[in-house]
């Protein structure tokens, strides 16, 4: 163990962001020397993710975050759609109630975090840009404490390092934390953003002022492949695109890039971007297991939070992944300050961040979800559910002269051609209320 002298920070930060920049600010602001390393050279620029943030958690960290931070839009109107080739079923709410307070916005990462390391650096946190950590530094060889970090060749000691490193985490993986991540439990997510100008956005998605949609699509959005579509209202950009789940799309023998395609030119998506110039096309991997894989990683010297920690939410309504970042990010901050008081880095000291997760909202939640990986795992929802729908809504709305039938008989008729039997529905509506 080095000795408190022999330390350059307080604490080292891997990772530049969401949870990783929440961490360093809370950090720095209770008076710890902080520095953060983010490998990209322009803080934010390899962040290709976004969308919705649901951001309350941010109200106590940055007052003034709704007002200053590059927020795009304030979500009032969800959608929920079952996709079908010619076709599409969907549940629209909108609800004035969302803006005030504000619930939900969407952004782009590359400005949000870019705007978080700014006010990193006015709380005094060394933000050290363009560097990509090698390896950890341990005490002792391989086997001691994590006392710091490599990059470019260059030690760097401190008493805490924060792995805030993403998805794959390899510092994790190499510190024996972390197993690579199954191919169950990990999506692909391939999205493109196209500006089409403010008046187009208000106009496409039918919103006032800087009001927000977000839609998600299932079915046909992912040809079937398990994982789901969205497309997400931006100030003048509309953000596109799909995430499907690994081990699905391997099975599939389609690429990513294909099915992305495919659902940005199907003919209830491609309105939405028509014209539009495209600013931005980019995959990148996100976690799908839930509390498979999430927890709050600690050993001697090192936390692990956000992404690297495998915490990502995707309820089938709602997809979450920056609130749960933001979070691990505060409760490993308030677990370091007690851990510095006491001058002890050792996983025993520093597995108060298990304790305040456990008492915290975000394990809740993780537990509440715990079974919407595996329920949105079944077929029918990528096939059967909305193409019964589809074909029962025609059957409806479609007068062709024929004399009219009661409801009962149009879903027994369309029931009795499709994939998709009574007892099935039923079994998928009664997991749906218990596990989403």
């Amino acid at each position: 163990m080095a000795s408190e002298e022999e330390y350059d920070f307080d604490v080292i930060v891997v990772g530049g962001g969401i949870a990783g920049g929440v961490c360093a600010y809370q950090l720095a602001k209770a008076g710890c020397d902080v520095a953060l390393i983010e490998r990209a050279e322009i803080s934010g620029s390899k962040n290709l993710s976004g969308g919705v943030f649901y951001c309350s958690v941010l109200e106590d960290v940055f007052p003034h975050f709704f007002d200053e931070a590059p927020i795009e839009r304030v979500i009032t109107r969800n959608k929920v759609v079952f996709l079908n080739e010619s076709s599409s079923v969907g549940l629209d709410y909108w609800d004035s109630r969302l803006a005030k307070p504000v619930n939900a916005v969407t952004v782009l990462r590359a400005h949000l975090d870019a705007w978080i390391l700014e006010q990193c650096e006015d709380a005094g946190v060394s933000v050290v840009p363009g560097f990509k950590v090698d390896r950890l530094l341990r005490a002792d060889g391989d086997s001691g404490a994590i006392v710091g970090v490599v990059a470019a060749g260059e030690e760097m000691r401190s008493r805490v390092v924060v792995l805030a490193d993403g998805v794959n985490s390899f510092l994790a993986r190499d510190a024996g934390m972390r197993d690579k991540p199954q191919s169950q439990y990990v999506g692909v997510g391939v999205k493109s953003v196209f500006r089409i100008g403010e008046q187009s956005v208000r106009d496409r998605f039918h919103l006032s002022g800087n009001e927000g949609a977000a839609y998600s699509y299932i079915g046909d959005a992912t040809c079937g492949v398990s994982g789901g579509g969205f497309v997400y209202s931006n100030k003048d950009s509309v953000s596109v695109g799909v995430v499907v789940r690994l081990d699905a799309l391997e099975k599939s023998q389609m690429s990513s890039s294909d099915i992305h395609d495919h659902f940005v030119n199907h003919p209830d998506v491609r309105p939405f971007i028509e014209g539009g110039e495209l600013l931005e096309y980019g995959a990148h991997l996100v976690n799908e297991g839930g509390v498979h894989v999430a927890r709050p990683y600690v050993s001697d010297g090192c936390i692990v939070i956000g992404d690297a920690a495998g915490f990502m939410l995707n309820t089938g309504f709602t997809i979450r992944g920056m609130d749960l970042a933001a979070q691990t990010g505060i409760l490993a901050a308030q677990a370091i300050e007690k851990a510095i008081e006491k001058r002890d880095y050792s996983s025993a000291a520093l597995d108060v961040y298990r304790d305040f997760y456990e008492k915290s909202w975000l394990a809740d939640d993780m537990n509440t979800y715990a079974k919407a990986p595996d329920f949105l795992d079944s077929s029918l929802l990528y096939d059967g559910v909305g193409r019964f729908a589809s074909e029962f809504l025609y059957s409806v709305y479609r007068h062709d002269g024929s004399p009219r039938r009661h409801i009962g008989v149009l879903i027994r008729e369309n029931l009795k051609k499709s994939k998709v039997r009574l007892r099935d529905l039923l079994r998928l509506a009664w997991r749906g209320g218990k596990d989403i």
